[in-house]
């Protein structure tokens, strides 16, 4: 049974990665305090807490955690502390945009979680909250924070719309990308020398089984089962070979070819197919998808950069907390 990896859930979270830059003017820091984000206090206890569940996971993943005091442990450190004032601002920001999470609803992506990862076993479930640091509270909070994420990406990108005509529009000055290249079916063998390969081309030429030799002497593992037999699309093959592949009659054999991987004698089997483009119906939806996603990712992009603004005043953080000048872009995930 798989586990449920906590640690996604213990650092900076899906909706969230717009570094939220430093300044003053939110309530006062009190002597416990890390950063304090409009009117919400991220304590020193607050943050060793989430530090030392990362430091667990890596411990679960076998690898060593940087010393307290270094540089990696520092940049560690800096992100999950980001992380946690991101979500103070948009917990701050949830309620202006009507995004609410309710206790059934993290009832039940908990229980999903655990039927997903654990069979709905809750010894099992809570022995690994254990193993991996996290107390049963704790995942409860994670889940609400990321359920309250996800509402929020929803709320903002209600109105992104793609339209049939704009989906149209980008299929036409893309077709390229739409377009189904030549395909064949051919067969060939694969020897790592030319001698071995006349050879074998002397005995086909004589009338040997192509595909007895090939499953005999063929060098390419994905084609020597079936006899060397396999389709090819047209500039997807190393050039040597694909330009003869789709130069040859239909049943003719090539002489040795050469090529990076050694020497391919080549039989084209069928003739090509021609290259087409492939009709919009189609595509259509996965362009509108496409479309889709971009435009939501851009107007997360738009509130994520000013949820930062708005809040850089009202941010402080307390001496050695603070944030490097340099952000990092947000994410898009909802």
């Amino acid at each position: 049974m798989r586990r449920l990896s906590l640690l996604v859930l213990v650092l900076p979270l899906a909706l969230l990665a717009a570094s939220c830059g430093g300044g003053g003017g939110g309530s006062s820091l009190a002597a416990s305090d890390v950063a304090v984000v409009g009117d919400t206090h991220i304590t020193r206890s607050d943050l060793d807490r989430r530090v030392f569940q990362a430091e667990c996971s890596y411990k679960l993943q076998k690898r060593a955690f940087p010393k307290a005091g270094s540089p990696e442990f520092s940049a560690i450190q800096g992100q999950i502390l980001i992380g946690l004032v991101e979500r103070a601002e948009v917990e701050q920001k949830a309620p202006g945009l009507g995004a609410t999470v309710s206790d059934k609803q993290v009832a039940d992506q908990l229980a999903k979680l655990k039927t997903q990862f654990y069979g709905g076993n809750e010894k099992r479930y809570l022995a690994d909250l254990k193993r991996q640091c996290v107390t049963d509270g704790e995942v409860r909070s994670f889940v609400r924070s990321n359920l309250l994420s996800d509402a929020v990406y929803r709320k903002v990108t209600a109105g992104v719309k793609v339209s049939d005509s704009e989906a149209k529009g980008y299929y036409l000055k893309n077709t390229a990308n739409y377009t189904q290249e030549r395909t064949r079916v051919v067969r060939h063998i694969l020897v790592k020398d030319k001698a071995t390969a006349d050879r074998l081309y002397a005995q086909l030429k004589a009338g040997a089984d192509f595909a007895a030799l090939a499953k005999r002497y063929s060098q390419d593992p994905g084609s020597k089962a079936q006899g060397g037999q396999l389709t090819i699309t047209k500039g997807k093959t190393v050039p040597e070979f694909d330009r003869v592949a789709f130069e040859l009659k239909t049943g003719a054999l090539s002489k040795p070819v050469k090529s990076q991987f050694g020497w391919h004698i080549i039989q084209a089997l069928k003739p090509a197919t021609p290259r087409r483009a492939t009709p919009f119906p189609q595509v259509k939806e996965a362009i509108r998808q496409q479309l889709l996603q971009q435009r939501k990712s851009e107007a997360l992009k738009v509130w994520l950069d000013g949820v930062r603004k708005e809040f850089a005043p009202k941010t402080t953080y307390a001496t050695g907390f603070e944030p490097p000048a340099t952000t990092t872009a947000p994410t898009t995930t909802g």
